[in-house]
This record gives C-alpha cells, sequence and structure tokens, in this order.
C-alpha cells in the first residue's frame, strides 16, 4: 500500500488496515460520527479475524488501540485504489466495513484494472492533483517515489509526525518482502498489501544425463 500526499493546502490521508493507521489534518468531515466502539472490534476478530497469529486478548488489545488513535478522526472519508483481483475485492468489501465500524472511520475502496490504477497514480504524480488518499499497487515505482518525494516516506513519517498514530505493536520487519518496498535512499515506502510468489520448475534430468547434454 502507498499512500501519497496532496498539493498544498489541501487534506492528508488517512490510510489503515489491520496494521498500521496514519493520520493528518483533514479538510471535510461528517456531519455526523460513526459509531466505534469494543464491542464491534470484537465481532470482527471473533468472526472475522480469525485464525491469527496473536490471541484474542493480543487482537482486543491492538483493536483498542485503533479506537482510541482514531477517535479524533472518526467521521473522515477516505478513497483508496486498487487492482480488481479477489483480495482487494475482499478489502473491498469486507475489510473497509471492518475499519469504518471500529474506528468511525469511511473508506471509498475503488476497483479498477491494472492500467487504469497505474495511469491514475502517474497522473497525480504528473499534477500534484489529489486524486485518491491511497494506493494499492505494484512496488514498481518505489524508485521514482524516491526520486520525486511523491508519496510519504513511511520511515521517517512513522518516527516522526507520524509515530503517535503509528500502531506501536506494529513490525515492520515482519513484513515479507521489505526490501522490495525500500527505496535507493534507504527509506520504506510503501508496506506489503500482498505479495506474489514465483515457482519455477526445471529439468533436473538435463543436468544428470550426459546424453541429453551431449544434444547440446
Amino acid at each position: 500500500m502507498k499512500m501519497h500526499s496532496r498539493s498544498p493546502g489541501a487534506s492528508r490521508w488517512l490510510a489503515g488496515a489491520a496494521a498500521i493507521a496514519v493520520v493528518g489534518m483533514v479538510t471535510v468531515l461528517l456531519p455526523a460520527a460513526a459509531n466505534a466502539d469494543m464491542a464491534a472490534a470484537e465481532k470482527w476478530v471473533d468472526h472475522e479475524f480469525q485464525p491469527s497469529t496473536l490471541s484474542r486478548d493480543d487482537q482486543l488489545k491492538e483493536m483498542d488501540w485503533f479506537i482510541k488513535a482514531a477517535a479524533p478522526f472518526q467521521g473522515m472519508e477516505i478513497n483508496v485504489l486498487s487492482e480488481t483481483i479477489p483480495t482487494h475485492t475482499y478489502e473491498s468489501e469486507t475489510l473497509t466495513k471492518a475499519f469504518e465500524e471500529i474506528t468511525g472511520i469511511k473508506v471509498n475502496h475503488q476497483l479498477l484494472g491494472e492500467g487504469e490504477v497505474v495511469q491514475a497514480v502517474q497522473t497525480q504524480m504528473q499534477t500534484n492533483r489529489n486524486l485518491y488518499d491511497a494506493y494499492i499497487n505494484d512496488s514498481d515505482l518505489i524508485g521514482t517515489h524516491s526520486r520525486l518525494q511523491s508519496a510519504v516516506n513511511l520511515t521517517d513519517w512513522m518516527e516522526g509526525e507520524g509515530k503517535d498514530v503509528t500502531d506501536p505493536m506494529l513490525d515492520v520487519d515482519d513484513f515479507i518482502g521489505k526490501a522490495f518496498t525500500t527505496g535507493p535512499d534507504g527509506k520504506l515506502w510503501q508496506l506489503h498489501d500482498q505479495q506474489f510468489a514465483n515457482l519455477y520448475w526445471f529439468r533436473k534430468d538435463w543436468f544428470d544425463r550426459a546424453d541429453l547434454q551431449e544434444k547440446f
């Protein structure tokens, strides 16, 4: 997941799932805040967020932190864009609902084709006009973000301005493939939302049989 900064004078974004909450100043708040409480968190922990590497007590402890950290931002509405694949469909249809019920923050998670997602990212970088507050897209643009400073540098942000709203139970080093979302500057520009595992097959007999090797 990559989060974009906005043009001067505009609001920053807030994005969060079960791993990280990032908050900033907002320009538009809904007239009434959604109800966010531990009852909703317990419902999701017991009926959806299982199985988990965390104990139920640790899960509820984390949910309690999310509720308290999000309290000043209840009623906020943020826009996220990602590619249309089953993983993101689940996020769009299920996790956004969970996030809103637990935190009181509404996430509009739009799904488009991969090419359209890339186009939106490029357009936002080129025009500095906010189209979406956060993107879930491939890490291929890490070098571009590092050079252009077009996205939020998570390393510095979580240690500085965003320290108070970064999940203290978040273990960044536990993310698979962290190196792929780290820029040449050594800063983390994305957090992994998913990762594709590539599996390669080869003919071992080509390396064992002299008669096959002679044919090459």
